[in-house]
């Protein structure tokens, strides 16, 4: 019999697993590079057991690849990958959130208008920066979001919510560095705060669906525009 990971084991691989999704998803990696594990120890600050823990729940979350006898790379960004990851993201999150609407109570929605009000401050805050390059900005775009699908009944849903908002996370900060065209996503945000809060499910949704193809074009002009941001 197999003995169960110490808690300490579980928690060094847990915070390595953290660490590197972070990174990755910050593009502190380059699209493509390779992920080597002695390197990443050395980074880290962990011995290899957990980075290649890390290494392999990522691979499974799609930030990472996995290839056969030649370790991991970081996965590319392709205007075919960000199309697909819309196209997914559209079925999950839609779904969490029409669900979360239909079961939220008093307390959801009032962790959602928070949530958008501290977004909205810091936008405030920060004027014409480049938001998505912004770890403050993120972290509240990000909690802003998930706010809305809290309520969903479904933990796999939420799950899933969480992995494919980090995969646009990272397309959405690459995009951030190339792109011409700017973005303002306030009024989108509060747009789709208002149908959430009037308990409108199909406009909500119709909104979330617009908020995320929206994403998807402007990734894939930028992607498209200097190519895509993929290394072999």
């Amino acid at each position: 019999m197999s003995e169960e990971p110490s808690d300490s084991a579980a928690s060094l691989a847990e915070r390595a697993y953290r660490d590197l999704r972070r990174a990755i998803v910050r593009g502190e990696f380059e699209a493509g590079a390779r992920l080597r594990v002695e390197d990443l120890t050395r980074r880290f600050a962990v011995s290899s057991s957990p980075i290649r823990e890390a290494l392999n729940r990522l691979s499974g979350q799609g930030l990472v690849r996995m290839l056969e006898n030649r370790g991991f790379r970081v996965a590319p960004l392709t205007a075919e990958g960000v199309s697909d990851l819309a196209r997914v993201r559209q079925l999950v999150e839609c779904e969490a959130l029409r669900d979360a609407i239909a079961h939220g109570d008093d307390a959801w929605e009032a962790q959602a208008v928070a949530a958008a009000h501290a977004l909205a401050l810091a936008e405030r805050r920060m004027g014409q920066e480049a938001r998505p390059l912004d770890d403050d900005w993120s972290a509240r775009h990000r909690a802003f979001h998930m706010s809305l699908y809290a309520a969903c009944t479904s933990p796999l849903l939420l799950d899933l919510a969480d992995v494919l908002f980090d995969n646009a996370e990272r397309y959405r900060r690459w995009a951030a560095r190339h792109r011409t065209q700017p973005r303002r996503k306030h009024d989108e945000h509060q747009q789709l705060l208002g149908a959430v809060v009037a308990r409108d499910a199909a406009k909500a949704v119709a909104l979330l669906q617009t908020h995320i193809s929206r994403t998807e074009q402007l990734v894939a002009a930028a992607l498209h525009g200097i190519g895509t941001a993929d290394r072999q």
